[in-house]
């Protein structure tokens, strides 16, 4: 009997925790998904208490400008009109260090800020050294060559003479550290001291001197607290929200992010847009893939061909023009009338008359394509590469002597990359939050239906079988009690005296 009564009691143990079970895991298929949407939704937004904000502050990932230049191999052939040969250099790398300061937030749902860079040359990723001399076009006299093209011959006289008195020529040759953080031009500080509003570049002259140990313009953004349909877009950038570089207000306008993080829940047909400074415009990268890095699901998302198309073959960039061949920018407008233009590396997607034009230029997808690798649930950056171009637009300018005979020409000066990946502690934190803890969760709402489902089948199974243990005992007694019913019949005849007439039969053996 308490045997009996101790498989009642864990049966019925056994379907209430069935049922819980089942209930959990029915609860964790219904509200799990609204509930991690609510979790990243609170913790990507631009706010303090956003597990994301340290990362949004002080940009973990360690990023790298890799910087490739054109060597001229035969300066003094350009001079007499023959075509440009160039031997790719580098690439020299240097660490580039983030962080954002003068943080403010505004009433409006916005924050404002200025992150400050620096960099630190890397001799160990790098195929040569800060000492290594280049020989490159002299940007400062050929910038000033252009813009004399049109005023009077007595000017350009004056102009060849002021050259030649200071040994400026059409090309030089000078360090990679000074090329790139600045050096002495004879011709920049007579300009400065004479001539203020024709340059505003004061002291060295250099390609990146304005970014090192400076910022990029004061950036203000959406928090996405109020209003995450606008997280992390740009409201506008040094006190306006468009631009005036160019020639029509769709290229003017300063879209998308700062570049760092997108709205979250990406899909597909989501695009990544952001406002570079350095290119004076607002760019567009499209969707390419699906894939993995380090375990975490990314999106790719590449530069298309039309990125920087003139405006004859995508018609919404004549606003960039006036235009040369397609594939290259002319950014001359935000570059203080300088002939220089922006492209993807070795003239990639552009006319092939571009690299043509310049002996030792290979475009190929690989090594001269950027993109960047999304966390598609987050908006947050895991793997990217920027690769961009700065040419010069180079031409005989009659009346100048040191411009020679040279026939017109879009000569690469510099390639850089700019390149950072998710790694170490940072990486193995988001892996377990936002891709391991999420993936377990998954798991387990199933695991708890389908045991709770197991479970409530043993007090099912046990009061079926009590059932037929019933019905059995039931039959027995019955068909026991006919049988006592017949013997008890049979003795009674036995004792009962045979009425007369009745014979009997004696028995034999």
């Amino acid at each position: 009997m308490g045997s009996r009564a101790g498989a009642r009691r864990a049966a019925a143990a056994l379907g209430i925790t069935g049922l819980l079970c089942a209930g959990l895991g029915a609860v964790m298929i219904a509200l799990l998904p609204k509930l991690i949407h609510q979790q990243v939704l609170k913790n990507v937004r631009i706010d303090p208490s956003s597990l994301s904000f340290n990362m949004w502050k002080e940009i973990p990932v360690p990023f790298y400008l890799s910087v490739y230049f054109f060597h001229v191999l035969n300066p003094n052939e350009i001079l007499k009109g023959e075509k440009p040969q160039v031997q790719e250099r580098g690439p020299y790398v240097y660490r580039e260090f983030r962080h954002k300061i003068n943080i403010t937030f505004n009433d409006n749902d916005t924050v404002s800020f200025r992150e400050h860079r620096s960099f630190q040359f890397q001799p160990s990723r790098s195929g040569g050294l800060e000492s290594d001399y280049i020989v490159m076009p002299n940007i400062v006299v050929l910038a000033a060559s252009t813009m004399m093209e049109h005023k009077p011959a007595p000017l350009k006289f004056l102009l060849t003479v002021g050259l030649s008195t200071m040994g400026e020529r059409a090309f030089m040759n000078h360090t990679v550290g000074e090329i790139m953080w600045g050096y002495n031009s004879p011709l920049l500080n007579f300009i400065s001291n004479n001539l203020p509003d024709m340059f505003p570049v004061k002291g060295k002259f250099g390609l990146f001197a304005e970014l090192n140990n400076s910022d990029s313009g004061l950036f203000t953004v959406f928090t996405g607290v109020k209003d995450l349909n606008r997280i992390h877009f740009v409201d506008k950038w040094n006190g306006v929200s468009k631009v005036n570089f160019w020639r029509s207000d769709q290229c003017n306008m300063i879209n998308g992010t700062s570049g760092q993080m997108w709205p979250p829940f990406m899909t597909p047909e989501s695009s990544l847009e952001f406002y570079s400074p350095e290119a004076c415009r607002s760019m567009k990268l499209v969707y390419k893939e699906a894939g993995v890095f380090e375990g975490i699901p990314i999106f790719r998302f590449m530069a298309p061909p039309t990125l920087f198309a003139n405006g004859s073959v995508y018609p919404p960039n004549e606003g960039f023009c006036p235009c040369l061949e397609s594939g290259i920018q002319n950014v001359s407008t935000c570059r203080f009338g300088a002939p220089l233009f922006l492209s993807q590396p070795h003239f990639y997607n552009a006319d092939p008359i571009l690299a043509e034009a310049v002996t030792g230029l290979h475009p190929n997808k690989k090594d001269h394509s950027l993109f960047l690798d999304i966390h598609p649930v987050t908006g947050i950056p895991m793997n990217c590469s920027v690769k961009l171009q700065l040419s010069i637009y180079m031409k005989a300018i009659r009346g100048i002597g040191q411009t020679g005979k040279i026939n017109p020409v879009v000569l690469p000066l510099v390639w850089f990359e700019e390149s950072g990946a998710m790694e170490g502690e940072t990486l193995r934190v988001f892996y377990k939050q936002l891709v391991l803890l999420p993936k377990v969760l998954h798991y387990l709402q199933y695991v708890l239906l389908a045991v709770g489902c197991a479970l409530l089948l043993f007090p099912v199974v046990y009061q079926i079988r009590s059932q037929e243990k019933c019905y059995l005992f039931w039959s027995s007694s019955k068909k026991g009690s006919k049988n006592k019913e017949a013997i008890q019949a049979y003795s009674e005849s036995l004792m009962t005296t045979p009425p007369k007439g009745t014979v009997l039969q004696e028995a034999k053996l």
